[in-house]
Order: C-alpha cells, then structure tokens, then sequence
C-alpha cells in the first residue's frame, strides 16, 4: 500500500492522501454524533453495494491542493476484502458553498487490489446536489462543514495502469471538510468554469 499512495502523489493531484482527521480524542470517525455515511454501487472491477456507517467509516476533506474547491476521503473495509478509500474532488465547489450538477472528479484506492481508478476529469461525475453547513463543535477546527452530497458517474473510474475499471452508478454521502485560514480567502461562489 506504501508503493500505492507514493505512486499517487506522482499520479493524481486530487489524489495525494488527505491527512488523518484531528488528533485530539474523539470518538467520531467523520463528524459528531457519529453521523457520517457513505453508500454506493460499484460495479465492474470492483463489484459492491457499500453501505458504510461510523464507526467502521472514516472521512475527512479539506481544500484541494491547488486551492480550487475542495476533496473528501472515505475509508471503509469491504466484506471479505481489504481496504477502500474514495476520494471525491469538486474544483468548482467553494468553502460553505451548497450548489446542484456540480462536475467531481473520482479515484477509488483498492488495497486488496493494489490498484488505483480514476475518472481522470471532472465531465466525468456529478454531484447532483450537495449542501454544506458549517459545524460548531470545539472539537474540530473552525471552518468546518458537514458535507452531503448525491450523484452519479455516467463513464467508469479506469485502471491507472490500464487494467480494469469501476463505475460508480451512484452515491450518496455525509462527510466532514475542515478549511485552514488561508482557505477562507477564496471566493463564496463556485469557481468558474
């Protein structure tokens, strides 16, 4: 898996491993209360009806590298498998913003795999709507926001090494991003296009 997550940081921009949530002790995973999720159906390379729940769900988001937008990682375990990690990036989706068909770029990390699939654009899948409310709990940094989003991909996440694919036929999730202070200096309103 080592060999997996130096390779994306050559590979995948959106896909450079988000750092572990706050180290401080908490008993969430993703967000308080225990409420985060993410459901999805995955169908070729990887075939699974993924229902995931806290505790056995972790997650967590910040801005994208570049300072467009914003990516979340969820982690889970599938039945009789190794770990899988989705990274959701929106370059278009401000700090705070809520917005409907908003463009998502997918990578899917296969640990039993050892593969990595990428949608490789982000014409690629939607967010058919997605909400972002700001959270006060003194547990997490400021600036942070439950996210919940659904959507779908119409053209599968391919094989980085050109070995299989995985099509994300939809999803639905509620996950946590958390902006650091220079983060807050970018627009309110999606990027443009």
């Amino acid at each position: 898996m080592a060999v997996l997550i130096a390779f994306l940081h050559l590979a995948i921009p959106d896909a450079v491993a988000i750092p572990p949530a706050a180290t401080e002790p908490r008993t969430e995973r993703c967000l308080p209360e225990n409420a985060g999720f993410l459901s999805m159906r995955l169908r070729g390379s990887i075939e699974a009806d993924v229902n995931w729940h806290e505790p056995g769900l972790e997650c967590t988001g910040m801005a994208r590298p570049d300072g467009r937008g914003m990516r979340l990682r969820f982690a889970g375990r599938l039945p009789e498998a190794g770990e899988l990690a989705i990274l959701f990036a929106a370059p278009d989706l401000g700090m705070g913003v809520s917005a409907r068909g908003v463009p998502v770029n997918v990578t899917l990390l296969d640990e039993t795999g050892e593969r990595i699939y990428g949608t490789q654009g982000e014409n690629r899948c939607v967010f058919d709507e997605v909400e972002q409310t700001a959270l006060d709990d003194q547990s997490l940094p400021p600036r942070s926001y439950r996210v919940t989003a659904r959507g779908f991909c119409t053209v599968p996440a391919t094989a980085l090494d050109g070995d299989g694919s995985v099509l994300l036929t939809r999803f639905d999730f509620a996950g946590l991003v958390s902006y650091s202070e220079g983060d807050a200096a970018t627009a309110a309103e999606p990027a443009p296009p």
